[in-house]
């Protein structure tokens, strides 16, 4: 099989989904996007409470991702354009409004997904990590000034990515304080069961990346599948969620949510790793081996430049491939 041949799905959301997206579609035409549902803020917010549909504003970052690297561009700044003024509209991504009302009219998120990719004439698969939307639940320290290591628990997506505080942990819940396990995609099981290659990351960690490992049936889809698995880290911490933290403490965290994980290798940008050993240590605790490459857009600071990553993304594929 050829590197063009390869299945490849990646998880997780906003803009670390789009660079992972961009990256891969350079290297294969098989590709699924496993996306997180638990958006709370924004135009998505405002659908999600409005209307009871899945939050659609990470799904629309794929489906730009794809629409672009597809020749369809125009396609890609319409699906993120967001309407100004001050009426009703104000801040609603086009994309965002397309995708809600086919949820309403087919009933069923993933034929609405697959029916977009077809309107759009794009060749990657969008797919929710859950078919309900879900809400993140966070346990965090430093909120108390009188006992800095008190635990408070904080609910929402929103409220998690611009917490003050430091996260510790989070777990993840259907919508409405239903007290049950999330229920993953069924779809989504399947690509990933049937992948030859899985990526996780780059992105918010605690808020898009991590979620992924908190569905029980996904996550167990991620342990059986014979598919490698790639994590690719950010390239600088996040205010917020992960302030302070080193390249290895974000695999440290991510082996807390899901000890049980292997992966196979680990994409960082070597300038933003000041400790490679460190890195390395932490690799191998995931099973791992770390790939550092030079992976930073050399203009807009903090994001991956594509060609670079799918350059990475192909020495993980030929490494696990030999």
């Amino acid at each position: 099989m050829a590197v063009s041949d390869v299945r490849a799905v990646a998880l997780g959301g906003g803009h670390g989904l789009h660079a992972t997206l961009t990256a891969l579609r350079r290297v294969t035409r098989e590709v699924t996007a496993v996306v997180t549902v638990a958006d709370d803020g924004g135009s998505s917010g405002r659908l999600r409470r409005e209307l009871g549909l899945l939050p659609p504003g990470d799904l629309r970052q794929a489906f730009a991702a794809f629409a672009a690297e597809d020749g369809g561009q125009l396609w890609a700044e319409v699906f993120q354009h967001r309407f100004g003024g001050d009426g009703a509209l104000a801040g609603h991504a086009v994309g965002n409004l397309l995708l809600a009302g086919l949820f309403e009219v087919l009933g069923d998120p993933v034929a609405a997904l697959d029916e977009a990719s077809r309107l759009m004439g794009i060749s990657g698969r969008v797919l929710p990590m859950s078919p309900e939307p879900l809400e993140i639940e966070a346990e965090v320290i430093g909120l108390d000034s009188e006992d800095p290591d008190a635990i408070r628990r904080i609910r929402g997506q929103v409220a998690v990515a611009s917490t003050p505080g430091q996260v510790q942990r989070i777990s993840l819940h259907p919508a409405g304080g239903v007290e049950r396990p999330p229920r993953g995609c069924a779809e989504a099981i399947d690509a990933v069961l049937g992948a030859d290659v899985v990526f996780l990351g780059p992105g918010s960690w605690f808020t898009s990346v991590l979620p992924h490992l908190l569905v029980p049936d996904l996550l167990d889809a991620l342990e059986r599948t014979t598919a490698a698995k790639v994590v690719v880290l950010n390239l600088i911490p996040q205010p917020g969620e992960t302030a302070g933290f080193s390249p290895e403490r974000h695999l440290d965290v991510l082996f807390e949510h899901a000890p049980a994980l292997r992966v196979d290798a680990v994409i960082a940008d070597r300038d933003s790793v000041p400790d490679p050993a460190s890195l390395r240590r932490a690799a191998r605790r995931l099973g791992a081996h770390a790939l550092l490459g030079a992976v930073a857009d050399p203009v807009v600071a903090g994001r991956h430049d594509p060609g670079a990553l799918a350059r990475c993304v192909r020495e993980a594929i030929g490494e696990h491939r030999g």
